[in-house]
């Protein structure tokens, strides 16, 4: 498959019961790039809930969205990815909590998040060279949204204004709701997905994943952090 787009994900595990439930929820298996049956749960238009974050799958991102730089390959990508997970350790926190970000429900980190910001961060710094710059449309589509001037110079020299500073890690479970539907959201997902979530919670590998032309994202590969 030819992609258009590469990203660095943590992708949870897919035998794990609260991975299983969230990607059902979301409707797309990153894995196998086919689409899942939503759960059905009264009351609720899920796939409605999820159309927006349904291509991305079930992840958090780690080095945002790129296209290729000019000079590089896939191959390249790919080897750069192994040589880093080589060199970095698994990270382990609390577990992690349901929130509201803006309107959007994800799922967000619990205790102390350094070593899980400093991973972040390395992705997107140690991989930059594979990253083409962006256009001067894209900086203007970003910049329409409001920066702040810290996020404009990540935006500028990073490609992304939400990264190592302003980087918060999470897990996006909905698109933007109307406000009087979150409450019925939120304890669906607290009946049904938090009581699966383990803790503590490791963070054991990362995924390369390839955007397809219909802007589905699928996985790659998958390599273990074991340095």
């Amino acid at each position: 498959m030819t992609f258009t787009r590469y990203a660095i994900y943590y992708a949870p595990p897919t035998d794990a019961d609260w991975s299983k439930f969230a990607a059902s929820w979301l409707g797309w298996d990153m894995e196998t790039g086919t689409c899942l049956p939503h759960p059905d749960i009264a009351g609720l238009d899920i796939g409605a809930i999820t159309e927006v974050p349904r291509k991305y799958g079930l992840h958090a991102t780690m080095k945002p969205p790129m296209h290729l730089a000019e000079g590089q390959t896939q191959a390249a990508l790919e080897a750069a990815c192994k040589t880093f997970a080589s060199s970095h350790k698994p990270v382990r926190f609390e577990g992690l909590h349901l929130a509201r970000l803006g309107r959007f429900l994800a799922l967000r980190p619990t205790g102390d998040q350094f070593a899980l910001n400093k991973l972040a961060a390395n992705c997107v710094t140690e991989l930059d060279m594979f990253r083409a710059p962006l256009s001067t449309a894209d900086l203007d589509r970003r910049r329409a949204a409001g920066l702040t001037p810290e996020q404009d110079e990540n935006l500028t020299r990073w490609g992304y204004p939400y990264v190592l500073n302003q980087f918060r890690f999470h897990i996006t479970l909905t698109g933007k709701l109307p406000k009087p539907e979150l409450p019925a959201v939120e304890a669906a997902l607290h009946k049904h997905l938090i009581p699966l979530l383990p803790a503590p919670f490791v963070i054991g590998g990362l995924a390369l994943m390839g955007e397809a032309p219909n802007g589905r994202f699928h996985l790659i590969h998958r390599y273990a952090l074991s340095g």
